[in-house]
C-alpha cells in the first residue's frame, strides 16, 4: 500500500501521541489511524487502504457509512435528536414495534451500550425472580458460563473468569454462579429454588468465537423451561446477522425468554441496545424503576428502525451464511500452516495461531502492513468478521495475506 503523505511517519506518529498524550490507557490499539471508511474498507490518515476484519467487534455489520442508514440518521437529525423519556417521541414506538416482531417478543426496553442492555436483562431477571417467581428477597442468582464477555460494569465483571477483567476492581456483587460452557448438564446443576436466570453467549465472542456442541442451546432451553428459569441470551455481538442466522440461536431453533441487543442494532452510527422479552418477563419493571436519559432517543430509534428493516428482507443473514462457508474453507486450508485451529459461524471466526508463528498480536501488526485489519483476543487467536457486505474476493484476499503473514 502506498501512502499520499510525503511525511509518513511523523502524521500517524502525531496523531498516536496526541492520543497516548490525553486518552486514558484502557485500550492498547494497533498501530493505525483511521480516518475514512466505505462499505468493508477503512483509509487511515496517510491515504493507505485495509479491509477492516473486525466491524467494530460487530457493531459494523452492515459496513461503514451504509447509505440506508446514513439516510435514516440524516433524515432524523434534521427533525429531533433528543426528548429523554420524560415526555414521548414519534420514533420510538414503530422501533419498539418492528424490533419486538423481529425478536418474536411482545415489548423491548432501548437503552444504549451492550453493557447496559445486560444490567439491564440482570434487573429484570431479579424482579421477575421477586415478583413472579417467589424468590425470596436479596437471594435471586444467576447462572452465567466460565469465559464469558458480557461487558465492563463492575457488576460484569465480577462475574467474568477473566483476571484482566477483574482483578483490582473489586467487590463484586454476589448473586452469580459460574459453570463450564457448553456443558448443559453443569447448568442444570447449578440451579436451585434461588435461580432466577441463566445467562449466556450462544456463541462466545471474545472468548475466540466459541461455538458450543451441537445441542447445547436447546438442552439449554430444556431445562430453563423445566425448572421455571428465565434463559437470557447475550446476542450483542453474535446477532443481527452476524452467523448467518438473525440471531445465533436460531442455529438450534432455540427461542430464549429474552434478547439482548446491542452492537449493530445501531448500524454502526450510534450506541443503540435493548432487552426484547414477552410482557410476563419485560413487564415486571415499573415506572421510574429504570431508565436512561438517552435510552430510546429518536436519533437512535431511527436508525434502530431502518436496521431492523433491513434484517427483515434476510438480505444480509443469506449473505454471511454464504459467505461464511466460503470463508471457512479458505481457512480450513491454513490449518497446518501456521494455524492450529479454526472455528466459524457465519461471518465469524476465530484462528488459533501456532506459537511458533508468534502471538495472535505479532500476526495482526504484520498484516497491517499487508492491508487487512484483525484484532487479537486471548493471546494466540485472532477475530475475524467482516462486514457482511464484504465480498468472496475481498475475503480470498485477506486469507491470501494471512497465508504469506504465517509464512513468514
Amino acid at each position: 500500500m502506498t501512502s499520499t503523505s510525503p511525511d509518513v511517519d511523523t502524521a500517524m506518529a502525531r496523531v498516536i501521541a496526541d492520543e497516548n498524550e490525553h486518552v486514558a490507557h484502557n485500550y492498547h490499539p494497533l498501530p493505525v489511524v483511521i480516518s475514512r471508511g466505505e462499505g468493508a474498507w477503512v483509509t487511515d490518515v496517510e491515504g493507505r487502504r485495509y479491509l477492516d476484519l473486525l466491524s467494530a467487534y460487530s457493531a459494523l455489520n452492515f459496513g461503514h457509512g451504509h447509505p440506508a442508514i446514513l439516510a435514516a440518521a440524516q433524515e432524523q437529525l434534521n427533525r429531533l435528536t433528543l426528548t429523554s423519556r420524560a415526555y414521548h417521541n414519534d420514533r420510538l414506538g414503530p422501533f419498539a414495534a418492528a424490533l419486538a416482531e423481529l425478536c418474536g417478543k411482545d415489548l423491548v426496553l432501548p437503552m444504549n451500550t451492550g453493557a447496559e442492555a445486560v444490567e439491564t436483562g440482570i434487573k429484570v431477571a431479579r424482579a421477575w425472580g421477586y415478583r413472579v417467581k417467589g424468590i425470596e428477597t436479596d437471594a435471586a442468582t444467576v447462572v452465567v458460563a466460565h469465559g464469558n464477555f458480557h461487558g465492563r460494569t463492575t457488576t460484569i465483571v465480577g462475574f467474568s473468569d477473566d483476571p484482566q477483567a477483574r482483578d483490582g476492581f473489586g467487590p463484586f456483587a454476589p448473586g452469580f454462579v459460574n459453570v463450564a460452557y457448553g456443558d448443559a448438564a453443569a447448568i442444570e446443576a447449578a440451579i436451585t429454588p434461588s435461580t432466577a436466570a441463566v445467562l449466556i453467549e450462544p456463541i462466545q465472542g471474545e472468548a475466540g468465537i466459541v461455538v458450543p456442541p451441537e445441542g447445547y442451546l436447546r438442552a439449554v432451553r430444556e431445562i430453563c423451561t423445566k425448572h421455571n428459569v428465565l434463559f437470557i441470551a447475550d446476542e450483542i455481538q453474535s446477532g443481527l446477522g452476524r452467523v448467518g442466522e438473525t440471531f445465533a440461536c436460531d442455529r438450534e431453533g432455540v427461542v430464549p425468554d429474552v434478547y439482548l441487543l446491542g452492537k449493530a442494532l445501531g448500524g454502526g452510527i450510534l450506541p443503540l441496545s435493548a432487552v426484547a422479552a414477552d410482557r410476563d418477563v419485560l413487564g415486571v419493571i415499573r415506572p421510574g424503576e429504570h431508565g436512561s436519559t438517552f435510552g430510546g432517543n429518536p436519533l437512535a430509534a431511527a436508525v434502530g428502525l431502518r436496521v431492523v428493516e433491513m434484517l427483515q428482507t434476510g438480505e444480509f443473514q443469506t449473505r454471511a451464511k454464504a459467505l461464511g462457508e466460503h470463508l471457512e474453507a479458505r481457512l480450513q486450508s491454513l490449518v497446518g500452516q501456521g494455524v492450529t485451529a479454526v472455528r466459524v459461524a457465519g461471518l465469524w471466526a476465530g484462528v488459533d495461531i501456532d506459537p511458533a508463528i508468534g502471538t495472535g498480536r505479532e500476526v495482526a501488526e504484520r498484516l497491517i502492513a499487508r492491508g487487512v485489519l484483525a484484532k487479537d483476543t486471548h493471546g494466540q487467536t485472532i477475530r475475524i468478521a467482516p462486514p457482511l457486505v464484504v465480498r468472496a474476493t475481498e475475503l480470498d484476499w485477506a486469507v491470501e495475506q494471512l497465508r504469506v503473514v504465517l509464512a513468514g
